[in-house]
């Protein structure tokens, strides 16, 4: 693990990075490699993974990072943790439904998407809304292809970037997030 990519020094703390996509029943197996690719890259490069810790992307970035050696943080909707899947370290049980989606969101300090639904697009939404970085994985289908290279209203506040490759789009994700924490 080349945990010195995502640390600027030892005092300070892990860049965490949200890997947001589509669940389980709309995951195509070219999204859940894509998101098994970023997870093992982010654990790779000391991230601490967030999703929102249930099926399809959401496992899939989790067991390439946990098949790394990278520490997981699953945020599921529901008020019990056996909700999770079997990659999360920690389980954040809201409680809340979708409303997880803010919590996630704004517990990241950049966001990758990767396919995706409504549920996606309201991560997404959050994140723009607090002028997160977002790399949208191009090429992966559903919201991720629909926003990217785009801002999402007039205020302009974050362009959503795009990267084909999943290794490309987590370092500069990283890189991003140093970036925005040193300006903060």
């Amino acid at each position: 693990m080349t945990e010195d990519k995502a640390l600027t020094s030892s005092a300070e703390k892990r860049v965490q990075l949200v890997v947001i996509g589509s669940a389980a029943d709309h995951c195509t197996a070219e999204a859940a490699e894509l998101a098994y690719r970023v997870g093992a890259e982010a654990a790779k490069r000391g991230a601490i993974l967030l999703t929102g810790g249930l099926g399809g992307v959401m496992e899939s970035a989790c067991k390439g990072a946990k098949e790394n050696h990278g520490i997981t943080v699953g945020i599921i909707p529901q008020d019990e943790t056996h909700y999770a899947n079997k990659y999360c370290d920690i389980v954040i049980a809201t409680g809340i439904g979708w409303a997880r989606d803010f919590a996630t969101a704004y517990s990241a300090d950049a966001l990758i998407l990767i396919s995706g639904g409504a549920g996606a697009l309201i991560e997404t939404c959050a994140g723009y809304l607090k002028g997160k970085p977002i790399i949208a994985i191009e090429g992966s289908g559903g919201t991720a292809d629909r926003v990217k290279g785009t801002f999402l209203d007039e205020r302009r506040s974050v362009m959503i970037l795009s990267e084909q490759d999943p290794e490309k789009a987590v370092a500069r994700a990283l890189e991003l997030a140093r970036q925005r924490s040193k300006s903060a």
